[in-house]
């Protein structure tokens, strides 16, 4: 029997009387090849085994040989060391640190990184909805481990990504109705009196994010030119404790000695999102008198007041929590004796404003701060008054007045006959 070339499969019944396959799958990091046991109690079994690995081998999926990861393993190393800033922005991390440690870990982690199954991951989100989290939890969830996967896919580690391949939960888009040109009026005749006054009008009219606005400073406001730039976001305070050695119970937020871990701002993400905008006059009258009556705070403040630049700031001078500005913008609403709506709506509102007011879809992009058209389709709404005006439009358009003439004419006719 010829002698097989170097680095081909051998199948081989040992002493122990089980059946054994090696199969040459690569090259280690040390140079020497890389090659492959299976076994099995006959030699059928290992001949499928070793084919198997041969195809993993030919296709390029075999799993990186090392350590072998679990689930729980891998993810922790993911959140740690990975997907971490800058690599990814701060929120987007509190967003896989959620996910990873409340729901991945506890219902996956257990399994080899490896053994892994679609199943399993389709099994865990629909657990997770039965057991009352929203689908858009779930989908968050598996949002998460396929982006984790795929960092260990491309790291050798698993040959092939069970999360694309499991069915993602199904996100039900909510109706959302923007906010009515009467109810915007009657949102800034509710506002008018309250302080930080502009921030609302900015939000309605401008379709600026809550970080936008609260994170403008006065240096990127240009009042005789009617212009601003957006430039950063505003950030969700994050803090430490600072009382290690006598621990004082609370969470990290309420403890006396806290230490904040995150800074106040972060450049706008996109490139789309840093932009220039056009103030309508009415907007800039108000930034104004605004500025004018923060000036008088600054005073009355005298030494408490901390200097930040900040457009909108609390009666010291520090930077709106957006946690506070969210529950005044609930205020806003009940003051205002309209729906309840969520702070984006305003978004919403202004986009649908633009489309009302027929401006050109590049020019919408601009504002908004847009870098596909698509998102077009998820901001701006048919309102009745945009369908009322489409239906006049086909109206006018299919019958003409020529048309309408010769339409009436027979009608006419007969009235006269009738009347003789």
């Amino acid at each position: 029997m010829p002698r097989k070339p170097n680095g081909a499969s051998s199948i081989y019944q040992g002493t122990d009387g089980s059946w054994h396959g090696r199969v040459t799958v690569g090259i280690k990091d040390d140079g020497t090849s890389d090659r492959r046991h299976v076994r099995g109690k006959s030699e059928a079994i290992v001949t499928r085994k070793v084919r198997a690995l041969e195809r993993e081998r030919d296709a390029g999926t075999v799993r990186k040989a090392g350590q072998t990861w679990t689930v729980a393993k891998w993810l922790t190393y993911w959140l740690d060391n990975i997907a971490v800033p800058p690599n990814v922005r701060e929120n987007t991390h509190d967003g896989y640190r959620v996910a990873v440690n409340v729901h991945l870990i506890p219902g996956l982690g257990a399994h080899r990184l490896e053994r892994l199954q679609p199943e399993h991951i389709e099994k865990l989100t629909q657990k997770m909805q039965k057991n009352g989290s929203a689908p858009a939890t779930a989908h968050q969830a598996h949002r998460t481990i396929r982006t984790a996967l795929n960092e260990a896919m491309r790291r050798g580690h698993i040959g092939r990504n069970p999360a694309t391949l499991a069915k993602s939960p199904t996100l039900t888009d909510k109706e959302i109705e923007p906010y009515s040109v009467d109810e915007i009026q009657r949102l800034l005749t509710s506002v008018s009196e309250r302080r930080n006054r502009a921030r609302w009008a900015m939000a309605l009219a401008l379709g600026m994010r809550q970080g936008e606005v609260l994170g403008l400073k006065w240096e990127d406001v240009d009042l005789p030119n009617f212009s601003l730039r957006v430039r950063r976001g505003r950030l969700r305070p994050k803090y430490a404790h600072g009382c290690a050695q006598q621990p004082c119970g609370r969470k990290a937020g309420y403890c006396p000695n806290r230490k904040r871990t995150r800074a106040d701002t972060n450049d706008t993400k996109s490139r789309a999102g840093r932009r220039s905008i056009g103030l309508p006059p009415e907007i800039a009258e108000l930034l104004e008198l605004h500025r004018v009556e923060q000036e008088a705070e600054r005073k009355t403040a005298a030494q408490l007041w901390e200097e930040g630049g900040w457009v909108f700031a609390t009666p010291i001078g520090r930077p709106l929590n957006p946690n506070t500005d969210y529950h005044d913008w609930k205020q806003i609403l009940r003051d205002a004796g309209l729906r309840d709506g969520r702070l984006h709506d305003a978004r919403h509102t202004a986009a649908t404003v633009l489309l009302i007011l027929q401006v050109h879809e590049r020019a919408t992009m601009g504002v908004m701060g847009w870098a596909t058209t698509s998102m077009a389709a998820r901001y701006q709404h048919l309102t009745d008054p945009i369908r009322a005006d489409i239906a006049k439009r086909v109206g006018g358009l299919i019958w003409k007045p020529a048309e309408r003439a010769s339409t009436d004419r027979p009608g006419e006719q007969g009235k006269g006959s009738e009347a003789a």
